[in-house]
């Protein structure tokens, strides 16, 4: 509830009448609906009067929006674009005319924001005479100050520093619009960076530290919460809630015996922005900086040197990778050790008394944050189903004639996609055909012999020549051997197969696939290796071999074509229980994951293109591994002497009823091949 100073100008003294530019936008909406409760009229400028449009406004406005009319103009036009009998209808009759129709986005063009902020304030300006209103009120920005190093005061404007960014120079533009060609008393206020209501959480677009959300995101999908990481201290950053923004606008142009003076709508208290990224990692419960480091520590480095760095080709195509990768603008890096602070005294003495007071951000982060992960997160508005990466897409299967491949081609051709089985079986193949067509998808069968480089060959060729190209490439096709190494002495020819069609067959089928993805720059390659090149499992030397040499190969492809648009990703898949360990009675009675589960993963990697996908369990061995090798090895041991080979690998009676020991241990690694 607002408290009028003394002099302020009330609803209950005089109905105000009121010209609104940008009166439904962000900012303007609300403040249009405090303009309406003192009891006045408000008109607003509109591009359009269609009334769904506007209804959204018109329902927050409630009961008193019958005293809102819109007027279709234009801001870049002479006279607002306005008719004429309009302007004759406004014409003495606007006490006060508020301007915050401009660009707010530092990515924009210059171009696009002169027009809009400068030649747009100036209209304004123009018809605001025109009609003979009483006040122009400007809504600035901070911004107007540039990257001025030092604390920026309100009757500063001259020094303003650093506007090389379009956005700072035409904000600072139109403020000396305002300045020197206005001839009606006015007003400028400079909010802020404004974020959402404190009090409801509601934004309408990802600004300022809200592009930083995305990395607090993932550091809490990877991180617990407890763990301390590192990060920047930075500058000061002076965040505002958009309903101080309205209530101190509001209030300030209803004081008498203030105008030609400038407000800063800012807080007095700004925190550093390593400061506010732990503020909102604590609301999304992510890892906080327990460690943050000032970037101006550096500063003994010369400017030429960063500049020259900054130039350097793989310098700049890291931070962009980074910062997409983050969903961080580049410009946004302006602000990292953003150098300027704003004293706001006349805005504090012209709300005394009013109630008015900007909140803490440790008060209301946790409506910012959980608004955005309701209706603003842009993963929320991304189509991610299966459909909508395979729908009348050219996928390949490899080893779609059972298990995986099979389970992950019903899935996917279900899902729409134009669906190319591939596998030594015909008939087999027919019958996944005919039960995805079941499904109501469509698919087409090319009997292949992978481990024959030839029918490699032949078989891709024809694909392509048929389809024309491939989207996504998805190699599961596989043999596995389970044999000790001591009974494999005169068994060269298991190294030589597993690596023909693990490898050879993979490679053979990715080479003849990339060149079309290269034209197109479009596509992807999905490698099923084995959890076994994590865990480095006794008695599958030849089969992990053979999965370790491709996934050698797709993280060296991925590094040469990140730029072309393709994507590579590895599968790291835990035991499954398909045909191909049929032979090894033991697993009747280990647990494992069935192919459904297995296609899951598949279908994991297509919708969100991970570089790789592995159990915990699979991540773990390999950190141990890499960590305490010996350790390791010694565990890897006992385990191989606990799995004996199969009979037919040892030429022995294998004991078919497991041991506890061997029951135990396998629980205990689900999903490992021992």
């Amino acid at each position: 509830m607002l408290v009028p100073r003394a002099g302020a100008v009330t609803s209950e003294a005089n109905k105000v009448n009121y010209f609104v530019t940008g009166g439904t936008g962000f900012i303007g909406s609300r403040l249009v609906s405090k303009l309406l409760e003192r009891g006045g009229t408000v008109w607003f400028l509109t591009r359009t009067d269609d009334a769904r449009r506007l209804a959204p406004h018109y329902a927050r406005w409630g009961e008193n929006a019958s005293r809102a009319h819109a007027l279709v103009g234009d801001l870049s036009a002479d006279g607002l674009g306005i008719s004429t009998s309009a302007q004759r209808e406004l014409q003495g009759k606007i006490d006060q005319v508020f301007h915050l129709a401009a660009i707010y986005d530092l990515s924009a063009g210059a171009e696009e924001q002169r027009e809009t902020n400068v030649e747009g304030t100036r209209n304004a300006i123009r018809f605001a005479e025109s009609i003979s209103a009483g006040r122009f009120n400007h809504v600035s920005s901070i911004a107007a100050a540039g990257l001025y190093d030092g604390v920026f005061r309100e009757d500063m404007f001259e020094e303003a520093g650093k506007l090389d960014n379009p956005y700072f120079e035409t904000k600072h533009a139109s403020e000396a619009i305002v300045r020197t060609e206005c001839n009606i008393p006015w007003r400028v206020y400079r909010p802020g960076i404004v974020v959402g209501d404190s009090r409801t959480g509601e934004m309408d677009k990802i600004d300022g530290p809200y592009h930083f959300f995305k990395a607090i995101q993932k550091a809490r999908s990877v991180l617990p919460q407890w763990m301390p990481t590192i990060g920047v201290e930075g500058g000061r950053i002076n965040i505002v809630p958009v309903d101080f923004v309205v209530d101190a606008l509001d209030h300030i142009a209803h004081v008498d015996g203030l105008d030609s003076k400038c407000f800063h709508l800012t807080d007095p208290q700004p925190r550093r922005i390593g400061e506010v990224l732990n503020i909102f990692a604590d609301a999304a419960h992510a890892p906080e900086m327990a460690l943050r480091v000032n970037a101006r520590m550096f500063g003994f480095v010369p400017p030429y040197v960063w500049k020259g760095v900054a130039a350097f080709r793989p310098v700049q195509r890291l931070t962009s990778s980074v910062l997409e990768t983050l969903s961080i603008p580049p410009q946004m890096l302006s602000f990292i050790n953003y150098p300027t602070r704003f004293d706001c005294r006349e805005t504090l003495a012209a709300l005394e008394g009013s109630g008015i007071a900007v909140p803490d951000l440790e008060e209301y982060a946790f409506r910012l944050w959980d608004y955005f992960e309701r209706e603003l997160d842009p993963a929320l508005h991304v189509d991610r189903s299966l459909t909508g990466r395979v729908g009348d897409r050219v996928v390949v299967i490899t080893g779609a004639s059972s298990g995986i491949g099979k389970a992950a081609a019903l899935k996917i051709g279900e899902a729409g996609a134009r669906l190319v089985l591939v596998a030594r079986t015909p008939e087999k193949l027919e019958e996944t055909a005919a039960e995805i067509a079941e499904l109501g998808g469509k698919a087409s069968i090319y009997p292949c012999d992978l481990s024959d480089l030839d029918s490699c060959d032949e078989t891709m060729q024809k694909i392509i020549a048929d389809h024309g190209h491939v989207d996504v490439l998805i190699n599961n096709a596989g043999r596995s051997i389970r044999r000790g190494i001591e009974n494999s002495f005169d068994r060269f020819h298991d190294f030589e197969r597993t690596m023909q069609l693990n490898y050879f067959g993979a490679l053979r089928t990715t080479l003849r696939a990339l060149p079309v993805m290269i034209a197109r720059r479009s596509g992807q390659v999905i490698n099923v290796s084995s959890i076994g090149v994590l865990s480095n499992a006794p008695r599958f030397s030849a089969y992990v071999a053979s999965k370790a040499a491709l996934d050698a190969f797709t993280r060296c492809a991925a590094s040469e074509f990140s730029h072309q648009g393709i994507h590579f990703t590895t599968i790291n898949m835990p035991l499954v229980r398909t045909p191909m360990i049929a032979p090894t009675k033991l697993y009747d009675n280990v647990p494992t994951i069935s192919p459904e589960e297995a296609a899951d993963l598949i279908v994991d990697a297509i919708v969100n293109r991970p570089k790789r996908i592995a159990t915990r369990l699979g991540i773990f061995a390999e950190i141990a591994h890499l960590l305490a090798p010996r350790v390791t090895e010694l565990g890897m041991n006992e385990a191989f002497r606990l799995f004996p080979d199969s009979s037919k690998a040892s030429g022995k009676k294998e004991k078919l009823e497991p041991s506890p020991e061997q029951i135990a241990l396998a629980q205990f690694t689900r999903g490992i091949h021992w």
